[in-house]
């Protein structure tokens, strides 16, 4: 089976496309002085450049995991998300709460995508 790593460094890769999917690394912002919402945008355009890198797109998403630093902030990040996500074509998805690994992040995004 042919691996392909998108956007590789000594620690993890961006994406890694095997068997026809695309799984993308926990994305977070670059610029964390932005609320959730802005957080969340930054995110959700990072993931759209990384799947189109791969040769996929936001349409191909079959599962996203999200993880908010408090669990309070949910309806701000679903604002954007729910206004990114494609319709007709939600992913199957899961949502917690969690301490990430730095206290600047508010939220952390990761997809699988079909080729």
């Amino acid at each position: 089976m042919n691996i392909q790593r998108i956007q590789p460094n000594a620690r993890m890769s961006a994406a890694v496309v095997a068997n026809g999917f695309v799984f993308v690394s926990g994305q977070v912002a670059d610029d964390t002085s932005a609320n959730v919402a802005g957080q969340t945008a930054q995110i959700l355009a990072k993931i759209e450049r990384i799947l189109a890198e791969a040769g996929s797109s936001k349409e191909r998403i079959v599962s996203a995991n999200i993880w908010l630093a408090e669990a309070a902030t949910f309806n701000e990040m679903n604002s954007v998300w729910d206004a990114w996500v494609p319709a007709g074509n939600p992913p199957a998805r899961a949502c917690v709460e969690s301490k990430l690994a730095f206290p600047q992040y508010t939220v952390e995004i990761g997809v699988i995508a079909v080729v």
